[in-house]
Order: structure tokens, then C-alpha cells, then sequence
């Protein structure tokens, strides 16, 4: 999966006319990463991200300039990149504009000098990416109207850790006009579940909002029906508006829960009798396209080879966010697990006998609070154009970019060494070889 997904976007958020890629799969007995957030599109961002840092250092372009020469523009939508996946929508300028706005990247050289002062290097970073949201096409959503004043919703996804339970409640209260607290959410019951491919891939609410909100239409619709028979008018003398049922022109309405209530009741044509119930089993193949930019700050203490991360500003676009206090929640946590991932997480093993060297938490280095600096975050939220209801993944564009980032800049950082590259995880230990390094051939 890292290989193929990471391949398919190679070309990024770039209009980069032709491209050849071959994958090669290697069996080994080490750590794999295919269970990481965003699976393989990090690397792939990081190798493409250096190779323009690179060609601005060798060849003096602006690192800013370059990039939004080459961006795809907005009205290149819908745009197949040179492997021949088709992105939705998007407006990868603004968000480039927006992030370095944001991480006032036009004031940097006086914080570059102030930390000179103090003995430190100091770098900057940009890098855009974007991420594949594909996942299991099939999604069921069994929505019932509990006359008790419940609305339960019955779905094929499952959390972890994306705050569903508010989320779909949300979707549920747009639809009906009942309070979030008056939705309960089941899910992860193989009793009750008959359908749905998990939260994979960015997946949930693309697709859990879209059978949700089906659900939630065929509900309105048999409601309408109950409502009409109840109050002994036409069908379509019926309106339906925050949870009533009203009758055109009239102060005549019918609650929701109450035609739950009269359904369950036999004065009524038998073919509307039974739960209110509406159910949505649907397949969406089309893929979304989020996508991200980032810049980051650090300062590198050359005695040491520490670096601390000081900046860190990223634009997601996720198409329309439901909830955007989640967004930026799972968007600090991919962030944070790039940054550990291009810092510290390092799966060591001994050459000889193959013994995984950090195989507990007391070896292996993972980012901490106290390690991260507050993260402005912002949310652009262009429709995508293959969901109808405009959404686009929120969970992985935190990570994407985040590798290609931090490396950025801290080669920035170091450039006054004349190091123009740093492997990952950039290490204290590595960072300081390559400053010895580079002091030993007269930088």
C-alpha cells in the first residue's frame, strides 16, 4: 500500500507534465510502515520537496517562487497529474500564499539573525503535499426514529479517535433539526452492522456523511407519509423543516418522534406501519484529493546537533469540514507524528544478528509535548467536486508533508556549513557529524 498509493501521487500538487515510476517490493523481517498514518505518501512528498530546495540552492530560485510557478491553478480543475489519477478540485496557490502569510515567512531573516546571536542556526521550510483518500468503497447507514426521542444511527465505520460520536451527530442534527445529544451512534456490532469498510484512508465522513444523510432523506420521506395520514391532508401539503412535519400555511404539525410514535400504531394504511426507519447502502468508487502546505522553523545548536522545532504553520483543505475543532485535532497529531518521524523514530537494528535495538519506549524516541511548539493551523475548504457533500479526507494531511518540512528546514539551517542534505531521522548524532564534517573541509 505505501508503495502504490505514494507512486500514484508522485507529481503532487505540481503540473509536471511526464512521469515514469517503477516500484520495486523488497520481503525483509524489519518494521514495515504501511499501518502509519498516510502510508507512504510522507516519503514520497519528502523526496520530491528536497529535489526543488535542492534545485533552488544550486541554481538560485526563490523557494517560494519556484514552487508557485509550478503549481497546478485552480481553473486546471478537475486536473490528471502525468500517472493519470484525476484530483478533484483545489486551490494550491492560495493555500501556498496562506501558509507563508501565516508563518510570516517574509520576516524570517531578522529571526535568523537574533538566533545567530545567540549561538544558534536558524532555518525555514515550506513543502506542499497531497493526499489520495480512496478506502473501502461500500457504506451503510440504518437510521431509526426511537419515539422516545431518540434518533439511533446504526453505521459501518469506526473511530479511532476521530471524535465520530460528535461528528455524526452533527450530520444527523443538520438533516433532522434534533439536538446532537439526541443521536446515539452504534457502531463496531456484528449483530448490527450489516455493511461498511471502516475509517481506512480517510474514509469516514466522506462516506458515512453521504449514507447518513441518504438515510436521513428516506426518513423525511416516510415521515412525511405518517404525517400526511395522521393529519389527514396530502402528501404534498406536507413541509418538513427541524424536526416537524407541517402542514403548507397552517399552525398543524406533527413531530418527528410523534410520527415514530403514530407509525407503530394500526389506524394507519398498513404500508406505512413499522419503525421509521431509513436505510442507505451505497458505493462511491471516486476518490477525494486533500492537500496540505506546511512551513516550519527550527533552530540547531551546533555544539549539540539538537533541534528544536520552534515554528509550525499548516493549511489543510479538507472540502467541507463538519466539525473544524477535529480537523485541527487530527491535524496536531499528524503533524506531531511527522515531526517525530523526521526527528526521532528510528527502528535500530543490530547488523550482525538482526535484533531489533529499540523494540520498547525506553529506546525508541517519540515526540512528547514538551519536545513541540504550538501549531497554527488553518482550514481551506474548497468543494471537492466528487462528493456530494463536497468533503474531502481530514485526518492524514497533518503527517504528509511533515517529513519534507522539518528536513527543509533544517538543511536550511545548515546551509551556511555548505550541507545541502540530511538523512532521516535527523538525529542529534547525525547532525553534528555533518557539522564536524563540513567544518573539517573549511565550510
Amino acid at each position: 500500500m505505501p508503495l502504490a498509493k505514494g507512486i500514484a501521487v508522485s507529481s503532487s500538487v505540481y503540473h509536471i507534465p511526464t512521469s515514469y515510476m517503477r516500484g520495486i517490493g523488497v520481503v525483509t523481517n524489519t518494521t514495515p510502515t504501511s499501518a502509519y498514518r498516510s502510508a507512504g505518501r510522507p516519503e514520497i512528498m519528502l523526496f520530491l520537496e528536497r529535489m526543488v530546495d535542492i534545485a533552488c540552492r544550486r541554481h538560485g530560485f526563490d523557494r517560494l517562487e519556484l514552487r508557485q510557478r509550478n503549481l497546478v491553478p485552480p481553473n486546471a480543475m478537475p486536473y490528471r497529474n502525468p500517472l493519470g489519477l484525476v484530483y478533484d478540485s483545489g486551490d494550491y496557490p492560495a493555500s501556498l500564499r496562506r501558509a507563508a502569510e501565516l508563518a510570516d515567512w517574509a520576516g524570517f531573516e531578522a529571526r535568523r539573525a537574533e538566533a545567530r546571536q545567540r549561538g544558534r542556526y536558524r532555518g525555514i521550510g515550506i513543502a506542499n503535499s497531497i493526499e489520495l483518500n480512496t478506502g473501502a468503497p461500500r457504506e451503510r447507514a440504518e437510521m431509526t426514529i426511537d419515539p422516545s426521542g431518540i434518533v439511533e444511527l446504526v453505521l459501518g465505520t469506526m473511530s479511532a479517535g476521530q471524535g465520530h460520536q460528535t461528528s455524526f451527530a452533527q450530520i444527523v442534527s443538520e438533516w433532522l433539526g434534533v439536538e446532537p445529544e439526541q443521536v446515539s451512534l452504534i457502531t463496531g456490532d456484528t449483530d448490527r452492522v450489516q455493511a461498511g469498510g471502516g475509517s481506512a484512508s480517510a474514509r469516514s465522513m466522506r462516506l458515512g456523511a453521504w449514507v447518513t444523510a441518504k438515510a436521513a432523506d428516506e426518513v423525511v420521506e416516510k415521515g412525511r407519509r405518517v404525517a400526511a395520514a395522521t393529519l389527514e391532508v396530502a402528501e404534498e401539503d406536507i413541509e418538513f423543516s427541524r424536526q416537524r412535519f407541517v402542514v403548507k400555511g397552517t399552525d398543524r404539525s406533527v413531530g418527528i418522534f410523534e410520527a415514530a410514535a403514530a407509525a407503530l400504531e394500526n389506524h394507519l394504511p398498513a404500508d406505512l406501519r413499522g419503525p421509521l426507519i431509513g436505510i442507505s447502502d451505497q458505493v462511491m468508487s471516486l476518490p477525494s484529493f486533500a492537500y496540505n502546505c506546511a512551513v516550519c522553523e527550527v533552530e540547531v545548536d551546533p555544539e549539540t546537533g539538537v533541534v528544536d522545532i520552534v515554528r509550525y504553520t499548516s493549511i489543510d483543505d479538507c472540502g467541507r469540514a463538519v466539525n473544524p475543532m477535529l480537523i485541527h485535532g487530527q491535524s496536531h497529531g499528524g503533524i506531531a507524528q511527522g515531526i517525530g518521524q523526521a526527528l526521532w523514530e528510528e527502528c535500530s537494528y543490530d547488523r550482525d544478528t538482526a535484533q531489533l535495538l529499540s523494540g520498547s519506549l525506553m529506546d525508541y524516541a517519540l515526540p512528547r509535548a514538551d519536545s513541540l511548539p504550538l501549531f497554527q493551523t488553518e482550514i481551506s475548504e474548497v468543494p471537492s467536486t466528487t462528493n456530494p457533500l463536497w468533503m474531502r479526507g481530514g485526518s492524514e494531511g497533518g503527517i504528509t508533508p511533515g517529513l519534507a518540512v522539518v528536513t527543509n528546514a533544517i538543511v536550511d539551517a545548515l546551509s551556511e556549513f555548505g550541507i545541502e542534505h540530511i538523512e532521516l531521522p535527523a538525529t542529534p548524532e547525525r547532525i553534528w557529524n555533518a557539522i564536524r564534517i563540513s567544518r573539517s573541509e573549511g565550510h
